[in-house]
């Protein structure tokens, strides 16, 4: 048995999910399909998500030249985001896909990229989304195709130069963006996971559902907590158009434009999908391209990468000499990953000493292997979702252990803290929380001695806080978390027995930790 850190007794085997399991089994009945079909059919065995068949990408990967190697000292001064020595192999931009339960997110991601976000076998069974998805697409323009025919997306190891799809027609298509999607889930009960995947986020397509009111509750409640993480781009998918008339989707959009009127997504695209029968998907593939910039990144500075996903890799029964270093999944914020490199892994083992005082042992580690997906890498730059191999013991790594922490050059990572000063500011209601009449509930201010959840990049620990003065907070860290000041991150309380977002904050000052040497 383990304790987590909210200091609530789980299961250490497969003990996210597990401690889910009975609110979500609760919440049965508004559980829908995320897909257009009916809830009640069973889910049904697919072979796999490929977009073509597979000699054909076989002969059409040798005919377009393939993907050519990363050299192996680039000038990085001299490269971008764009630049095809990267964008041929690396996702250089993230996008997640946030709204309510069953409004087709994890379906937009397969129709846009091939791939199926979620993969955990609970998560198939009930087919909802619990942990973090991810996929990375390829997006390409045929110059001689008039718009919005001419954009097309692909897995990510699809060849730099394939032949143009559409009929009659002898271009080839160009590469114009290469997208990370971090795939959220939409239920109440995990807002935790979703703010944890906001923090890695450039900008966020949001799903709307024709066939409910708009807006239902985590639709609200995940378009704030975008906007707390200072996300500008946002394009809005209005999905299940397949299942409307013409008439209600144009009141259905009405309602949409009022619900975003003052908001972030103010002005924001608004494109009718059906993600399920991949309808107007070339129409989002365009939408990405004009109105999310690739953000500038800085590469010629110490790296950072922030962890949302960890794994072990090896089989059960594997032979000892087979066996492989744990691997950390994420972003990198800043700085440029190579083979080879030193890394250090902060806060590390967290462990308590005879006085019961918390105290940290960073994890020092080699980087042996980058991926993007399939595509093995030499070298890792900012943007888009990176697998990291490490010689790191795979059992820390396990059922996503390693998500919260920073990993970066060694010695070059910012202090680790312990209780923090903060400025915060919250909602005036409460999101995400269905009431009996049309008003929502007030946010009460924060009291001494209350417990609140944090988000501090992708760390999700409790904290406890200790005064309270003006628009000034101190708050006492669960689990201490390596961060720095004047970052921004999210506030939320339990109410009814779930974690709902109530306001945002920014790290003022704090105590620091001094972690143990090696």
């Amino acid at each position: 048995m383990a304790v987590d850190k909210f200091g609530n007794t789980i299961d250490d085997d497969d003990e996210y999910i597990e401690q889910h399991d009975e609110e979500l089994f609760e919440q049965e009945g508004e559980t829908h399909d995320e897909t257009s079909q009916p809830s009640n059919e069973k889910p049904k065995k697919s072979v796999s998500f490929q977009v073509e068949d597979e000699e054909d990408s076989k002969r059409e990967f040798e005919e377009g030249g393939g993907l050519p190697a990363q050299p192996e000292n680039p000038d990085f001064s001299t490269l971008t985001p764009l630049s095809p020595e990267i964008i041929n192999r690396q996702a250089t931009i993230n996008i997640g896909t946030i709204g309510h339960v069953a409004h087709g997110k994890s379906t937009v991601v397969r129709a846009i990229s091939g791939v199926q976000p979620v993969r955990f076998k609970d998560e198939l069974e009930r087919n909802i989304t619990i942990k973090l998805g991810y996929a990375n697409a390829k997006i390409y323009k045929c110059p001689k195709c008039p718009e919005p025919d001419c954009y097309r997306s692909f897995k990510s190891d699809k060849e730099i130069h394939p032949k143009c799809q559409t009929e009659g027609c002898d271009g080839r298509y160009e590469v114009v963006r290469h997208v990370s999607f971090v795939d959220c889930p939409g239920h109440d009960i995990l807002m935790s996971t979703m703010l944890s995947g906001a923090a890695v986020m450039d900008a966020a397509l949001l799903l709307i559902a024709g066939n409910e009111p708009c807006p239902q509750p985590q639709t609200s409640e995940h378009l704030a907590a975008i906007e707390i993480m200072k996300l500008k781009h946002v394009i809005i998918l209005q999905n299940k158009v397949d299942l409307m008339r013409e008439e209600s989707a144009l009141d259905h959009q009405k309602s949409i434009l009022k619900f975003i009127k003052g908001t972030i997504a103010d002005g924001a695209p608004i494109v009718p999908i059906s993600a399920q029968l991949k309808y107007n998907i070339d129409a989002v593939n365009e939408c990405i391209v004009k109105n999310i910039p690739v953000p500038p990144r800085d590469f010629n500075v110490t790296p950072r990468l922030i962890v949302i996903r960890s794994f072990d890799v090896n089989k059960p029964g594997a032979e000892i000499r087979d066996l492989k270093g744990g691997v950390a999944g994420g972003s990198i914020l800043n700085g440029v990953f190579k083979l080879g490199d030193e890394i250090e892994v902060r806060p590390g083992i967290v462990t308590k000493d005879k006085q019961g005082k918390i105290q940290c042992k960073p994890i020092f580690s080699k980087i042996v292997s980058l991926f993007a997906e399939n595509n093995d890498l030499k070298f890792a730059v900012p943007g888009g979702l990176i697998g990291v191999g490490t010689k790191v013991d795979p059992t820390l790594c396990r059922a996503d252990r390693l998500v919260g922490q920073v990993v970066g050059a060694k010695g070059h990572l910012p202090s680790i803290y312990t209780d923090i000063e903060i400025n915060y500011f919250l909602l005036r209601r409460l999101l995400g929380v269905k009431t009996d009449g049309s008003k929502q509930t007030k946010v009460r201010k924060l009291e001494p001695g209350e417990v609140l959840m944090v988000n501090i990049g992708s760390t999700a620990t409790g904290a406890r806080v200790v005064a309270v003065k003006a628009d000034m907070a101190r708050l006492q860290l669960t689990s201490p978390a390596c961060t720095e000041v004047n970052e921004k991150i999210a506030l939320s309380r339990r109410i009814e027995k779930h974690w709902r977002l109530i306001g945002w904050a920014t790290i003022k000052k704090g105590s620091t930790l001094e972690p143990l040497s090696a």
